[in-house]
This record gives structure tokens, sequence and C-alpha cells, in this order.
């Protein structure tokens, strides 16, 4: 039984690779085509930044349809063909099943609606100094996911404790459902600050995906392994066109959409724990944002050259490609020490 689940996870991340290779020739088209590209902030405000990646403006945005759109299509396909048409062969590939992989479907496709309403936004110009929705209606937006998928999780799946390595599950009761809120929110937000590099997000996210298939597949829920594989193996695709020089870049549809699908994993397993190991990356963008703005608040300094950090490594003289596979380094490293932590205390 289980060889035969570890056969359609690497046989799912194989197909969903193969999926969206073929898929980009159409999107890269529509997204030239109507010249959904990409805008630099170039109104003084970060001028590091700016001076930076001015020449990435006008390179086409939106990337992220191809992972998240294939994940879709075959969640959808090989269910349809299994429990519509009653194929027996696409039974065994069929990952679509209300206990394990709906709810993290759920919540990819309402997470990359917002981000594509708010990358449309940005590419016309529209809102605050032209670049999509306001930051506070975009937390709170997402914050509504997230609210939703925890009262899913608390009341209608009954999750109401916490895992921790080496010390066991502790029941915390209703303080799951802020607990939910608060880690959907940051990891989708801590996503869409790495994305600023040809390649960084999708590495690390690629990474995580499959960190988290392991833990899915160690514990027995094999179509969340199988929703984790297709993931990144979608992911491994959208990289093959996103690393430097970039074809096109994942936009707000794909980090927002991604960060938010890979907590919901994180929740699923029980392992959100060694979310901050497996996000290590993630973690550290977000912290260096953090601190770059509390020390201009506190002692009007800025503590790094330009965040997110990438960008002050950037600013240091390193190349982009430098950066990238450095930091896809420390990911995956900080990934093996998770998933090890996970079942270490077990």
């Amino acid at each position: 039984m289980a060889n035969d689940q570890l056969i359609k996870v690497f046989l799912l991340a194989a197909i969903s690779f193969i999926t969206a290779v073929l898929l980009t020739p159409l999107l890269t088209d529509f997204l030239y085509k109507h010249k959904i590209g990409k805008q630099i902030r170039a109104d003084g405000s970060t001028p590091v930044f700016t001076k930076l990646h001015e020449k990435k403006a006008g390179t086409p945005t939106m990337g992220g349809i191809l992972v998240w759109a294939t994940t879709i299509l075959l969640a959808a396909g090989f269910w349809f063909l299994d429990r519509v048409l009653h194929l027996d062969f696409f039974h065994k590939l069929n990952f679509l099943t209300r206990q394990q992989t709906l709810l993290p479907l759920g919540a990819l496709f309402a997470s990359a609606m917002l981000g594509l309403l708010d990358d449309y936004l940005g590419v016309k110009g529209i809102g605050p100094r032209g670049g999509g929705v306001r930051m506070r209606f975009r937390v709170a937006l997402y914050t509504l996911i997230a609210l939703v998928g925890a009262y899913w999780f608390f009341y209608k799946l009954g999750f109401d404790s916490l895992y921790i390595p080496g010390f066991g599950n502790f029941v915390i009761g209703a303080w799951y459902i802020p607990l939910f809120i608060f880690v959907v929110v940051a990891t989708s937000f801590s996503v869409n600050e790495t994305d600023g590099l040809d390649g960084l997000a999708g590495g690390v996210l690629a990474v995580g995906f499959f960190a988290f298939g392991l833990i899915a597949f160690l514990q027995g829920r094999f179509e969340l392994a199988s929703l984790c594989a297709v993931l990144g193996g979608s992911l491994l695709a959208f990289l093959w066109f996103n690393i430097y020089p970039a074809r096109f870049i994942m936009g707000d549809t794909g980090s927002m959409s991604l960060g938010t699908v890979l907590a919901v994993v994180a929740f699923l397993t029980n392992s959100v724990a060694v979310l901050p190991l497996i996000g290590f990356i993630l973690v550290i963008e977000s912290a260096s944002v953090i601190a770059q703005i509390l020390s201009r608040k506190i002692s009007g300094r800025r503590i790094f050259l330009s965040t997110p950090i990438h960008h002050h490594f950037e600013a240091l003289g390193w190349p982009e490609t430098k950066v990238t596979m450095r930091f896809w380094v420390i990911s995956a490293v900080m990934a093996a020490i998770g998933v090890a932590i996970n079942f270490a205390g077990k």
C-alpha cells in the first residue's frame, strides 16, 4: 500500500511538472500580448531597490497562475475522470478528498483570486502609488480567508491542539483560531516579501512543499502528500522559466496563494511548530523588513541598505543569482532540520 502511494506521489509530481511546462507558452503569450508587466516603483521612496531592478520593468507578472492553475486543473480533472467517468486508472491519481485536500485547494483558489486582482490593479496603475489594493485592505481580505479556515479547522475538523516536537500535543482550545489566522497571514505576506529576485520565492516554496509532503506521507496523509507533490512539481516547472533572467515573475496571485496554502498544510499535518524552520528564509525576509521599519522609527537609522534582506545583499554587490542560490541552500538545509526535529520527538 505504502509503495503504491509513493509511486502515486512521484508520478503526480512528474505529471504536474510536465503539464505546467506545456501550459507555459499559452500563459506567456497571453501575458506578453496584453502587456501585463511588472511596474518598478520610481517615486524616490526606494532608491536602492529602484536602481537594482529598473531593468526588470515590464517583465510579465502573474506567472504564479501557472502553479495554482496546474494544481487545480489536475485536482479537478483527475476527480472528474475518477468519480464521474469512473475510469479505474484515474482512481489511482485522484487526490481530491474532503478530509485532506479540499480545504487547502479552496484556500489556494480564494487567495489566488485576490492576488490576481491586486496584480491587475498594479499593472494598470490603479491604487495608492499605482500599486494595487491598499495594504490595510489586503491584510483584511487575507485575514478573512484565514478566519474562514480557522473556523473550519476548529469547529468542523476539531483541531484544538498544537504539537511541539519533544514535548507532545498541547491543547490550546479557542486560542487555536487567532494562532491559525496569524500564521496564515504572516506566511502569505512573508512569501510575498521573498518574491523579489528571479527564482527565489519559487525555490523556497518548492523546498517547503516537498518537506511538508514528506511529513504528510510519513503521517499516512497520502492525498495531502500528493497535493504537496503536485504543487512542488508545478513550482519546479515555474522555476524553469523564472530563474535568471526570468521570463515572467510570480506576482501576488502566486506568492500570496502559495504562502496561504503552505501554512494550511502545516496546520493539517499539525507541524506548524517547525514551519519557521522549513520556511526559514521566509522568516528572515519578513524579520528584516520589520527590523528596518522599527529602527527607522526609533532611531531614524537603517539597519540594512535595503529590505527585504535579499536586496541588502544585492546592494553589497552580490550578483542576484548568488543571493538566490545561497538562499536556496539555506532553505534546503533548514527544511531538512525542520523535518528531522518534527519526527525526532515522536
